[in-house]
Order: C-alpha cells, then structure tokens, then sequence
C-alpha cells in the first residue's frame, strides 16, 4: 500500500508540474489534430486503391496516429526525469523512506495518462471529420488501452535510458534513432499489404505495430483473436521495458 501511495503522490506533482506549463497543454492538444489534419491529406489518395476498410483512410488512419501521438509523446518522459536529477528532486527523495520503486511508477502512469488523453482527442476530431468506428464504447476503450500500454513502456524505457546516459542529447539521440524506424516499419499510417513483403514480415515483431493493430481491430469492430495476443504482448512488452527501468534506476543509486 505504501508503495502504491507513493506512487500516486509523486504522480500528482508530475501532473501539477504539467498543468503549471500553459503551452504543454496547449501542445498535447493541437498536436494530434494537426497530425490527424496532415496526414489524412497528405495520403488521401491511397484510399482510392482499395484497401482500407470502407475506403476510408481517414478511419484507417485515425486509430494509428493515436498510437503515433503516444510513441512521440512518450519516447522523450526520460527528459522530465534529467530535470529532476539535475535539480537535485531524486537525490532528496532518495533520502526520504519513499518507495523507491515509485518514482518510475509514477513516471510511466503519466506517460500513459498523457498519451490516453492525446488519443482521446484524435479520436474525438476524427468524429468531426466523419469517421465512425465500429463500436463506439469498446472501439474507444481498446485505442486508449492500447495507446496507454505502448505510451507506458516507452515511457518506462525513456526513463531508463536517461539513466544510463545522464545527458539531454544521448537520450534524444538515441530515442530518434529508435522511434523513427519503429514507425514506419508498422501499419500506423499504410496498409499492411501495401507495404514490401520484408517490412510485413518485420512488422510482425514490432510493438508498435501489437499497438496500432490492436487500436485498429478495436475501432473497426473487427476484434478477434489477436487482439488479445496483441494486448498480451503489449504487457510483456512493458513489463520488459519496466524492469530495464528499474534496474537502470538501481545502477544509479549504487553510483550514488
């Protein structure tokens, strides 16, 4: 219980440190909305070939750019976490009987709450734009699941890493690097079967990809089997992620 408290309080302060910040709030929502803008023009042409559900690439692309707006969102957490560090915030707190497993929990809860909140709104303006999913309620609970459980391990990876590195510029290095990649070797923004057969084969080991097809299955009311394999994977995926992170957080305590 006192792990789970401790957890919460520091993930209030990292709540009250976003909302303090007009332009972070003002960014999280015009974000997903310009990419949601962009990019469903920017491939319009695509759904006339045939091979997006309904013909409609905005419907297509509307639960993958939730899933892209948590990967972007929440690859760079590990910033928010070399502030702290250089403020001299985790070195008190190391001092105090807080659990020491909370300030990663707390991190990867408001990586995956932020990132729930920026779907949210994609998927709110793709219904101004006419998109309508399969089932509203579940359609919506299964993006913002999705979203959520990639936002968190990303997250938690994010704040690993800027362990490790101790440095602004190797985190944002190396998490360029990674998410670039991960992106367009997944189904967020084309059809699977529009793609070289080696990246449909790579797509299939990709968590972005567990992320984007489960958010998509969802939304389209097409859910089956693999939505749950998909969420299983996810899971492991941050559990993973998760334990990387608390190691990393090990390793800088032993230094410190």
């Amino acid at each position: 219980m006192k792990a789970i408290r401790d957890t919460l309080q520091l993930f209030m302060r990292e709540i009250r440190i976003s909302l303090r910040m007009p332009i972070w709030i003002i960014i999280s929502i015009i974000q997903p909305i310009i990419w949601l803008l962009l990019f469903s023009q920017l491939f319009r042409v695509v759904g006339s070939l045939g091979t997006f559900p309904g013909g409609s690439y905005l419907g297509f692309l509307a639960p993958g750019l939730a899933i892209m707006s948590s990967l972007f969102s929440s690859a760079y957490g590990g910033m928010g976490l070399l502030r702290d560090i250089e403020r001299g915030f985790v070195d008190r707190l190391l001092a105090t009987p807080a659990s020491r497993g909370a300030l990663i929990g707390a991190r990867v809860l408001h990586a995956a709450v932020t990132v729930m909140f920026q779907a949210a709104v994609i998927l709110v303006i793709s219904f101004v734009l006419g998109v309508r999913p399969g089932s509203w309620v579940l359609g919506t609970l299964i993006v913002l699941l999705s979203a959520g459980l990639l936002g968190g391990a990303f997250g938690a990876a994010s704040n690993g890493l800027a362990l490790l590195a101790g440095r602004y510029e190797i985190l944002m290095a190396l998490m360029n690097f990674t998410i670039l990649p991960l992106t367009f070797l997944s189904t967020m923004i084309m059809a699977r079967p529009l793609m070289p057969g080696w990246m449909q084969a790579v797509t299939r080991f990709n968590p972005v990809d567990w992320a984007v097809s489960a958010a998509r299955d969802g939304f389209d009311g097409t859910a089956s089997g693999t939505l749950a394999l998909h969420f299983l994977l996810l899971l492991a995926f941050m559990a993973v992620c998760w334990l990387l992170a608390a190691r990393a957080f090990g390793r800088y305590r032993a230094r410190n």
